[in-house]
């Protein structure tokens, strides 16, 4: 699964990943490998990324949204 992180100042993280936590505002949620299409807004928080080798990634953002299709993660934030 891939994902891209970008905000107005450029890409803030960009790579393959096992899974993501989101800081939705209904709550947290996960996505996993062939998760259903999807398109959320982000509450300020933190993304969590746990990529390809087992790497725990935590990327601060201030809001924003989140969009997942075909194991393609984006990710619009504010910063």
């Amino acid at each position: 699964m891939n994902i891209q992180i970008v905000s107005p100042k450029g890409t803030l993280y960009e790579g393959e990943l096992q899974y993501a936590v989101f800081p939705g505002k209904a709550g947290e949620f996960a996505v996993y490998p062939g998760h259903a299409p999807l398109i959320s807004m982000l509450s300020k928080g933190a993304i969590r990324c746990i990529t390809g080798t087992g790497k725990d990634e935590t990327i601060p953002v201030g809001g924003g949204f989140v969009e997942v299709n075909r194991n393609k993660i984006t990710v619009c934030v504010e910063q």
